[in-house]
This record gives structure tokens, C-alpha cells and sequence, in this order.
């Protein structure tokens, strides 16, 4: 198993090394977004933790290369790339698609790794089994997809006004939001790791009720964590976004610790939490 991060490997973007690290976070971006996004995040938390941002094929550095249009052929493609280095404790985190990909990702790994991370943090996105409210936009004429794209507010305006970006970056969020938009839930048994469910309090994309369906995907402890800010709240109040990533992590490695020592009579340590961060 791989302990470092080889500077070929192009789906790993780290700031820098936690070599005290005990756990290591994969931390998945929005559409359109990359691992930059989580350039600061290694500095925001705690040693023991290894921030792994996560460059998606088409973002970033890796804009050279084709997005993935569907969600299934790209949990598998980044379960591959992730399997060298899960051979201590993990975590997975992700906002809005990034919510959406990890989830599936853990299912993924359980089903054909028989692997759990011990936590998923997921962000900015309803349970995946409820319908989306809004209209897919993916396929719409250039025009009106710009001007939905504005709405959302989650892309600069300097990229939506100028063409030579727009050509770049058009695709790139056309191929993310169709990997929403075409996805399918698929009933499977709750995952045995504890899920922290982070929503913005303003946030008109994603409800409370929304996010409190993702209680039914665990059967550990679940907790929602509300911020103040709309859908883009892990960058508006970040410092809060990581103070309770860390919280997080450290309750589900103690939780971890303590499920091994009751296994073998059956207790369940499930609870909820619900709480706003300031």
C-alpha cells in the first residue's frame, strides 16, 4: 500500500504532507469545481488529518482529459484510483455532486471491496433517493444554460463573460450536471458508517427535509450540521466548515473504535445530532 502520493499521480492535488496523519480525507468538489477547492483545507485542520483533494478526469490539471458524463463509470474509475491508498482509516467528503459521488463510492467500495470509510461528510445535496426539484439543464441551448448557470451563482462571472473560457468550461459543466441529472438511486442495505449531512441555512437548492433524508442511508450515528450561507457555504464559512469536518472525524474514529469492542453482542450505538454552527 502506498503511503505518499507519487507526483504522477494526477488524481491527487495535496497542499502539502501530514505525516503524523492518522486518517486521510478525500475531499470531492461541486460541478464545475476542482481540488483546488480544498487547497487550504490541509492548514484548516488538524495533523492527524491528511487531506486528499480530488482531481476529477476534465478539471483542473486534468482539463486535457474528458469528463465523465455518467456517475456509475466514474465511481469506479476513482474507487481504483483511491484502493492503494485505503490501507488505514478514511473518510470521504463531498458537496453537491461531490455529496453525491462519495455516497455512491462507499457503496461501491462495500459492495466489491467490502470496505467502509468511517465517516461520509456529505454537503450541499438532498438524500439521493429524492426526486430533484429542479429541471435538468444540461442539455439546454448554450444561452439559456449560461443564464442558469448565473442563477446558481456557483460560477465566477469572469468565466461566464469571457467566450474563450466559456469554451473550455461549457463542457466540462454540461458532463457534471448530466451526471446529476441522469442518476438513479438504487435501494441497497444502509451503510454501517456514521454520515454527517452539512446544509447552508439559506441555501434555495437544498431543503432541511432534504437533508435529513440521508438518515436512512446509515445505520450509525447521523447528524446534520446547518452554516449559515446559501448552497456555496464551504466557501463563505469555511472556517466553520472545518471546524466540524474535524468534530466529525474524531467522533466517528472514536465511534469506529467502540462498534469493534461491542460488535459481537449486537448493540447499536446509532444516534442523531442536529446543530447549528455559527
Amino acid at each position: 500500500m502506498a503511503n505518499n502520493i507519487p507526483k504522477s499521480n494526477s488524481w491527487f492535488v495535496l497542499s502539502r504532507q501530514a505525516t503524523s496523519a492518522r486518517l486521510r480525507l478525500f475531499c470531492f468538489p461541486y460541478s464545475g469545481s476542482n481540488a483546488a477547492l480544498f487547497h487550504a483545507w490541509q492548514d484548516g485542520l488538524p495533523s492527524s488529518i491528511q487531506v486528499y483533494p480530488v482531481q476529477l478526469p476534465g478539471h483542473g490539471t486534468r482539463i486535457a482529459e474528458s469528463p465523465f458524463t455518467q456517475l456509475a463509470p466514474l465511481v469506479q474509475a476513482t474507487a481504483n484510483a483511491l484502493l492503494p491508498y485505503l490501507d488505514k482509516p478514511f473518510a470521504l467528503f463531498g458537496h453537491s455532486l461531490g455529496a453525491l459521488l462519495t455516497f455512491e463510492l462507499a457503496r461501491y467500495l462495500r459492495r466489491t471491496h467490502h470496505i467502509t470509510p468511517v465517516c461520509l461528510i456529505v454537503s450541499g445535496h438532498g438524500a439521493p433517493y429524492i426526486p430533484d426539484r429542479n429541471l435538468p439543464i444540461h442539455d439546454l441551448p448554450d444561452a439559456e444554460f449560461i443564464a442558469k448557470l448565473r442563477a446558481l451563482k456557483g460560477t465566477p462571472s469572469q468565466v461566464l463573460d469571457n467566450p474563450e473560457l466559456l469554451e473550455i468550461i461549457l463542457p466540462v459543466l454540461r458532463a457534471d450536471f448530466a451526471m446529476c441529472e441522469t442518476y438513479r438511486y438504487e435501494p441497497v442495505a444502509p451503510l454501517e458508517c456514521p454520515i454527517a449531512a452539512f446544509g447552508g441555512l439559506s441555501d434555495a437548492y437544498v431543503s432541511h427535509v432534504e437533508l435529513e433524508g440521508w438518515r436512512e442511508q446509515t445505520t450509525a450515528p447521523f447528524a446534520i450540521r446547518m452554516f449559515p450561507g446559501d448552497h456555496f457555504f464551504i466557501n463563505t464559512a469555511r472556517a466553520s466548515v472545518l471546524r466540524m469536518v474535524a468534530q466529525e472525524l474524531d467522533l466517528a474514529l472514536k465511534h469506529n473504535e467502540a462498534e469493534k469492542k461491542v460488535y459481537a453482542s449486537g448493540y447499536s450505538m446509532a444516534n442523531t445530532a442536529e446543530h447549528i454552527v455559527p
